[in-house]
């Protein structure tokens, strides 16, 4: 009995530190993605004031049962559904927020964009395809 419980400890433990070795090689960007679609598929919706966007980053403020966060996502990697001038995304968008932690949102996704501004053609396009 004594080898089954070590037997099995062992074969957890091996597999614990398999799952973290697999999970650390995500890549920065990688780990981004799955952040925002984890926040869109389990989020909920508010409304935003998109504030300022420079090099590449939406700088946005929403509040939460009323507490103000202020917040910027990077959007390098959805470049595609962003308009043309995006200085035209100054305004009023919707945010995705998640449940337990309202400080972790986003205001654009590959499945989904909360910019009042964004470039349709290219959302029909991706959603076509």
């Amino acid at each position: 009995m004594p080898e089954l419980l070590l037997t099995c400890t062992g074969l957890l433990t091996a597999a614990l530190g398999a799952w973290m070795l697999w999970k650390s090689r995500r890549t920065p960007e990688e780990r981004e993605r799955r952040r925002r679609l984890l926040v869109h598929r389990h989020g909920r919706m508010g409304e935003a004031l998109v504030t300022d966007y420079r090099d590449e980053i939406l700088h946005y403020q929403y509040e939460v049962r009323g507490v103000e966060y202020v917040a910027s996502q990077q959007v390098t990697a959805l470049r595609s559904w962003l308009p043309p001038d995006p200085a035209s995304l100054i305004g009023q968008a919707a945010i995705k927020y998640h449940p337990k932690n309202p400080a972790n949102s986003i205001l654009l996704c590959e499945e989904w964009s909360g910019l009042r501004t964004a470039h349709r053609s290219v959302c029909k396009e991706k959603e076509i395809a």
